[in-house]
């Protein structure tokens, strides 16, 4: 393994001032792990745009390499799980949180953490899904264990613009749900349709200040990606016996609610956690992706950069200007 790495290193001075810029590190300074991955390519979530920044609730300690996502070959391992060549993923975890991320010519990791490459995905594919698009497939995946009918299947997509929204549309309408979309940007209702919506409404279709306990009963299930006000009047808008799968909280952390959905509708409140999803599950759910679920238009969602030109898109990000996915290529396939 060579002496250093390019990475894009966040750091803080001495008056607590926080930059973030490409910068080449020793290569000892790599976290301790039994498997040391040359990274080909990674990509940019919300989380990583928050720790490029320095954000307190993403970033424990400095130096930091953001990323949450890696994608690339096996160059070192002490583990029998993986040999040297390996083409393997890692997403979430500790990656890019509490540890150096996938921003980087390499990570080193546990070996619990890495998922062996399935057959029918290339590395690029694989980060144009990245968590986005596995946190996706868990929140369909929670909706079919939940035995929800897909007829009629109308299952309500919020923050459908963004990455995990636009995945989670292409999935529901493969698995043969209908998928109603909703969001906050009118100009996006006709990419909205191509990947997958059957139905596209405003987020102000959402909107309701009443406090009842219970609203009309609209929707079979529904992918909640943004919390807040919105996940409160979702839940209260399920019909008996659906499920509301929630793994954001973009448009806040408190949740208003009675326990009336639940007890008069049987509704059920699925959060996903995908940063500490167990790896068998994991596992099988990259198969899916690779497979059944396999999406045949993925080169056509995502822009590739290089490490070099990642500030752009954060700054994008931040301001909320940013749809769908990039994807950073740092080395060589």
């Amino acid at each position: 393994m060579q002496n250093s790495l390019s990475c894009f290193l966040v750091n803080k001075n001495e008056q607590k001032e926080i930059t973030g810029c490409l910068q080449s590190v020793p290569s000892v300074d790599l976290p301790s792990g039994d498997v040391t991955i040359r990274v080909v390519y990674s990509s940019i979530n919300y989380k990583d745009a928050l720790a490029s920044t320095g954000h307190p609730g993403v970033v424990r300690n400095f130096p930091h390499i953001p990323g949450i996502d890696a994608a690339g070959y096996v160059v070192e391992s002490k583990s029998d799980r993986f040999q040297v060549g390996d083409a393997v993923i890692v997403t979430s975890y500790e990656l890019g949180v509490e540890r150096w991320g996938g921003w980087s010519e390499f990570i080193r990791v546990k070996p619990e953490w890495v998922v062996p490459l399935p057959a029918g995905l290339t590395l690029k594919e694989s980060m144009i899904l990245g968590t986005a698009g596995l946190t996706a497939a868990m929140c369909v995946n929670s909706l079919i264990q939940h035995e929800i009918p897909t007829d009629p299947g109308n299952v309500l997509v919020t923050g459908a613009s963004g990455g995990v929204g636009s995945f989670a549309l292409s999935l529901l309408k493969r698995a043969g749900f209908h998928p109603v979309a909703v969001t906050g940007k009118p100009s996006a209702a006709l990419r909205l349709v191509e990947l997958g919506a059957r139905e596209v409404i405003g987020r102000d279709e959402l909107e309701d200040d009443s406090k009842k306990p219970l609203l009309k009963a609209r929707w079979s299930a529904a992918i909640d990606t943004v919390g807040g006000s919105i996940l409160s009047n979702v839940i209260r808008s399920i019909q008996p016996t659906g499920c509301v799968a929630a793994c954001g909280n973009a448009g806040g952390a408190e949740l208003d609610l009675t326990v009336f959905p639940f007890i008069l509708r049987g509704v059920t409140l699925d959060g996903i956690d995908s940063a500490w999803y167990p790896i068998e599950k994991r596992t099988t759910l990259w198969q899916k992706l690779a497979t059944d679920w396999k999406l045949t238009d993925l080169d056509s969602r995502a822009e590739i950069i290089p490490l070099e030109h990642v500030q752009e898109t954060v700054n994008a990000m931040l301001k909320g200007e940013h749809q769908e996915r990039t994807i950073i290529q740092i080395g060589a396939e």
